[in-house]
């Protein structure tokens, strides 16, 4: 497939050619795996992987809590033989009860658990930028990771296999051996969220070329698209996407309320009583009045949606304002 890419400015134009070079650098026998979640970087990395003429596969991980409109890329693809969805086998919901508390920025079990399982003993290639985050900041071109990258054991090996990038031929030497874990490229790992955007605005024609659609939600305002809730994200950006899709935030809410009956069950200290008391605290709301109008919004939003959809089966509408009134 040809791509007539559209450059604003020279300096997106070189950025594109290193990606490129890059990827043909590095490209393995097999072909590459790469990581596609269906946000703007996956969309740039996919772009580049076809004008870099290199063997390749798209996996998407199923969280279950991306927007819809992933899912609706992800599908597209998937029809074109390009992308192959893996299921970890678990879901947000059933995590939540089986950790015995919500996922967090310290403890990110949902990653490891949902999204970081495949890949192993290949060459794997995502859109990781450094200017993504502080902590992405600290990720390099070329990485090395055989138990999860979140792990001690994964920065321990990082570090090791960074440090062994200093030589040409030792380079060339581990990024083909057989091993059981994975060689990770980031191709535009130091691309600016400038750099994105110019290339995204200048070629959304490209995607109706590659028959997907163009993610929407990017011009509503949201600078990032991925599981929606993420601990990562800020607190009114954990409002906005559960506003925009409230069902998510029910589903959350039930799933608090399962994992404090197992923790009873399991004679463990708990001060929360019900599922909101929990997101309270999950979404750092420290004030409950705040919390309340936050929650009584959603959840209005909720009814709203499931009335367009639903509002003739009474019996569906009567499950739906159940979940609306619930007690704080």
């Amino acid at each position: 497939m040809q791509l007539k890419i559209d450059f604003e400015t020279n300096s997106i134009k070189e950025m594109v050619d290193i990606s490129i070079q890059r990827i043909q650098q590095f490209e393995p026998p097999e072909g590459y795996y790469v990581a596609f979640s269906g946000g703007k970087d996956s969309i740039i990395l996919l772009i580049l992987m076809i004008m870099s003429d290199v063997k390749f596969h798209l996996y998407h991980a199923l969280t279950g809590i991306d927007p819809p409109v992933i899912k609706k890329i992800v599908d597209q693809l998937v029809k074109q033989d390009l992308c192959t969805i893996v299921k970890s086998g678990t879901t947000m919901w059933k995590l939540i009860p089986k950790k015995k508390m919500p996922p967090s920025r310290m403890v990110r079990y949902c990653c490891e658990e949902l999204k970081e399982a495949g890949g192993k003993g290949r060459f794997v290639t995502t859109g990781v930028r450094h200017a993504e985050s502080s902590k992405r900041s600290k990720r390099t071109l070329v990485e090395y990771d055989s138990y999860g990258s979140q792990s001690k054991k994964a920065k321990k090996e990082r570090r090791k296999f960074n440090l062994m990038n200093d030589n040409d031929n030792k380079r060339r030497m581990i990024e083909h051996c057989q091993i059981k874990g994975k060689n990770i490229l980031n191709p535009i790992i130091d691309w600016s969220d400038n750099d994105v955007w110019e290339f995204i605005h200048k070629n959304k024609n490209l995607l109706e070329a590659l028959g997907i659609e163009y993610p929407y939600l990017y011009d509503h305002g949201w600078d990032r698209i991925g599981c929606l809730g993420c601990p990562l994200a800020k607190s009114s950006t954990r409002i906005k996407e559960f506003l925009e899709f409230p069902v998510y935030y029910i589903n959350y809410l039930k799933s608090f309320d399962r994992m404090i009956e197992v923790r009873l069950d399991n004679d463990m200290d708990t001060e929360w009583e019900n599922g909101e008391q929990v997101m309270q605290w999950w979404l750092e709301i420290k004030n409950k009045k705040e919390f309340t109008e936050v929650d009584r919004m959603i959840k209005q939003k909720y009814l709203e949606q499931k009335e367009k959809a639903y509002g003739n089966n009474n019996k569906i509408m009567d499950h739906v304002i159940k979940n609306c009134n619930r007690k704080i």
